[in-house]
């Protein structure tokens, strides 16, 4: 594989040719009584990878390029300026310093999705625009329209949509919100759909291993959500959605600005599906009855004359589930085991006939950000993070209990500086964890208590002209996982004008929590068999992986319309792993790893404007992940190997009022997949080896009435593909062979909805 990335990006490279001309000028603190110059101030071109780094004394020379005209000088600490350069001469650019942390202001408009080119790490942004080209209900549904992040069911009951990356799934990755960790631990099943789509201002997807400042938990990447904010949202802004099936969802956001200095915003969120559906007539709900409502309280104060910046955030969640046959009634079918039955016995003692399960989860989380920006030293900057979270869920599947209360407490703190210039940055500080679990299978208690303590130095060195690079390491004493060490490393090196080679490498390390992670496997008749090697969680040992990568990315102009082309190339070895293994049909297994594990997933894609407003987005995806079971080595089950995507959206041209028309229309296209093996079942219980090849399409039409009023329609699977027997056993629940998680496609079929967006500014 390596062998053909390196041929790829040969074929590729573009003859350019330089300007001799030149831009040259000075760089100025404006507030500074004698005209402070500014070193280490960057220089560069809009919608270009041509930037330089202001020397010692301020000044600057950078190559004149006539395609472009918007030259952009940043600073640290200080306001942006974007200048419009016709031809080549000499400036002076006075920089007005600005003391709010973290958040530069650029006026003009973003795409929907954007790829750095000057970063060390593979960093794709994706805005609100983009969220709404589809029914973005949640986070969970955030990624139909971007290729970074592929999304799966997880089973044949709840409806919930597992995320992966790199061809590994959502436990692998880093999920935080604001920077502070969110979805893990009890939260890693169903958390990404506790996060409304509406209160989402940005997600930032990180490829590879991340930031030591974030932790050690990253090893295949990370996802951070960015939440609207009080001072810049809308004042008022309400969204309605219903499907063809039953779903409503209701969103409303009321953000008040107190004093200059103070803003709040309350968001709630509620969803309802009183609605059964069994499209495919096999007795069990296609989607889970159930509601949801999702209130949080969000507080901004920021003071830009002391350098002061801060967030305080309140939620309270309840969310309840109902699954299982359409006839399940909770109040007289529920199989009661009250903890004193064997998984074996309660079927045959409760007289069952009809399978349920009940999901009920109730959470309560607060977070607190606050920055301090030197007003002397704007490069110099302090940064506390403090939450603190309760989350319990109560559940039974068919006669199988799952309780499982988790206590979060996270705390870090962060000290900003430069070494001589701002082209020499570092981070250092310090960061605590405590998770206290109470769990409990059945009639098994798996209760424990896990705290941490790390410290974390990371030195990055900017210079736009050619390479950047980004160097941490931290160190973390764990009371189960001991004491070890994490490196990260990302370079970025500038080969052309508008190319971007990136290479990476990290370890990342975990404590598997195998049942919250792996809560589709209740929903069966397997029997669970915990292979301990007398480890400290669950008897088993922690996983410890590395990951390698290395990507391309290349801005382009062809016939006037911008596009860019990426490449990427990504391998994570695993030393130690918790393996999953559902290879026999009567019975899940976990175990550490004995052998070999690896997950190498390569991707190409191109996006390309092909008519004005009319955007073209294109991926393939290629993985290989494969691992040592007891059995022997075996491509991971229900991961197609082969993955393409389409994306196609239109505008029309906005009036004064902001209204037109937004289009778009995406494909998935699937190859086979492996299925885990049955051919020890009955034969009428047996599945083929691999999964039938399918297409899956959606389509959105937005009207956008006013800036303020916008209606939309959709429809998702419009190729109304299903799986065929997606319940193993359906016709005996209680029965050996009853199994709801072998789900490789759509149980849904076909569905329209649409919505409404209104807003007062």
């Amino acid at each position: 594989m390596n062998k053909y990335i390196v041929v790829l990006l040969l074929c590729m490279l573009p003859y350019f040719s330089f300007s001799q001309e030149k831009v040259e000028g000075v760089v100025f603190d404006s507030d500074a009584s004698n005209a402070l110059s500014l070193s280490g101030a960057n220089v560069y071109w809009q919608d270009s990878q041509t930037g330089v780094v202001t020397d010692f004394d301020g000044k600057f020379s950078i190559p004149y390029l006539k395609e472009f005209n918007k030259l952009i000088i940043s600073y640290v600490g200080f306001e942006s300026d974007t200048l419009t350069i016709n031809e080549p001469k000499t400036i002076r650019v006075s920089l007005k310093p600005s003391n709010e942390l973290d958040e530069v202001v650029v006026q003009q408009e973003r795409d929907a999705i954007q790829k750095t080119y000057f970063s060390p790490q593979n960093v794709i942004t994706v805005n609100s625009d983009e969220l709404l080209k589809a029914a973005c209900c949640n986070l969970a549904e955030s990624f139909e329209t971007n290729p970074a992040i592929d999304v799966n069911l997880s089973d044949g009951l709840t409806g919930t949509k597992q995320i992966q990356m790199l061809g590994l799934t959502s436990p692998y990755l880093l999920i935080t919100q604001e920077n502070i960790p969110m979805v893990r631990g009890a939260s890693q099943a169903y958390g990404l759909t506790f996060t409304p789509g509406t209160w989402i201002e940005s997600i930032q997807i990180t490829k590879g291993a991340g930031s030591v400042v974030n932790g050690y938990e990253s090893i295949s990447g990370q996802i951070n959500t960015e939440l609207v904010k009080p001072l810049t949202d809308n004042a008022v802004f309400v969204n309605g959605y219903a499907n063809q099936n039953g779903r409503y969802e209701l969103n409303t956001h009321f953000n008040k600005k107190l004093t200059d200095k103070l803003s709040t915003g309350l968001y709630i969120h509620g969803n309802t599906r009183t609605q059964k559906e069994d499209n495919n007539e096999d007795g069990f709900l296609d989607a889970p009855l159930g509601e949801q409502i999702n209130v949080m309280n969000r507080w901004q104060y920021q003071n830009p004359e002391t350098g002061f910046v801060s967030f305080l955030n309140v939620r309270f969640l309840n969310d309840e589930k109902q699954v299982g046959q359409v006839d399940f009634n909770p109040n007289t079918d529920r199989v009661d085991n009250g903890g004193s039955l064997s998984e074996a016995e309660v079927p045959a003692l409760s007289g069952a006939e009809v399978w349920g399960s009940e999901i009920n989860t109730r959470r309560f989380d607060t977070s607190l950000k606050l920055g301090y920006v030197f007003p002397e030293l704007p490069f110099q900057s302090f940064g506390f993070q403090s939450a603190y979270s309760l989350h319990k869920q109560d559940s039974y599947f068919g006669f199988r209990t799952y309780d499982i209360s988790h206590e979060s407490i996270y705390s870090s703190l962060l000290f900003n500086s430069i070494i001589g210039d701002t082209r020499n940055k570092f981070k250092t500080g310090i960061s605590f964890a405590y998770d206290g679990y109470d769990e409990v299978v059945t009639t098994d208690d798996y209760s424990r208590e896990d705290r941490s303590v790390g410290a974390f130095f990371e030195y990055s060195y900017e210079n736009l002209e050619k390479v950047s690079l980004t160097a941490g390491l931290r160190v973390d004493n764990h009371n189960r996982l001991r004491t070890f060490v994490t490196p990260r490393f990302h370079i970025r090196y500038t080969p052309w004008e508008r190319g971007s080679l990136r290479g990476s490498f990290g370890r990342g390390k975990r404590a598997a929590n195998i049942f919250a992670e792996n809560q589709q496997l209740f929903a069966s008749a397997r029997q669970i068999n915990i292979a301990g090697s007398g480890g400290d969680v669950y008897g088993l040992e922690p996983e410890d992986a590395w990951n390698y990568g290395v990507s391309f990315l290349q801005g382009f102009n062809f016939l006037n319309k911008k596009g860019d082309i990426s490449l990427d190339y990504y391998i994570t070895d695993f030393e130690n792993q918790v393996v999953v293994d559902w290879e026999n049909p009567q019975e899940v297994s976990f175990y550490n790893l004995e052998g070999e594990s690896s997950a190498k997933s390569f991707q190409v894609e191109l996006n390309y404007e092909l008519l004005t407003r009319l955007n073209f987005r294109t991926s393939y995806k290629f993985y290989d992940v494969s691992t040592d079971y007891k059995s022997g080595n075996l491509q991971k089950p229900l991961q197609a190997q082969h993955r393409f995507f389409v994306n196609l959206g239109y505008e029309t041209e906005a009036k004064d009022n902001g209204a037109q028309w937004k289009f778009d229309y995406t494909l998935h296209s699937f190859g086979e997949t492996r299925l885990p093996d049955t051919s020890t079942n009955p034969v009428e219980y047996q599945l083929p080896a691999f999964s039938p090849t399918y297409n899956l399409m959606n389509a959105q039409v937005t009207k956008v009435f006013s800036n303020s009023f916008e209606v939309y329609v959709g429809g998702e699977n419009l190729s109304d593909v299903q799986q065929i027997n997606p319940v193993l056993g359906a016709d005996n629940p209680f029965g050996p062979n009853f199994d709801t998680t072998i789900v490789y496609a759509p149980i849904m079929g076909r569905m329209f909805y649409g919505g409404f967006r209104f807003k007062i500014l």
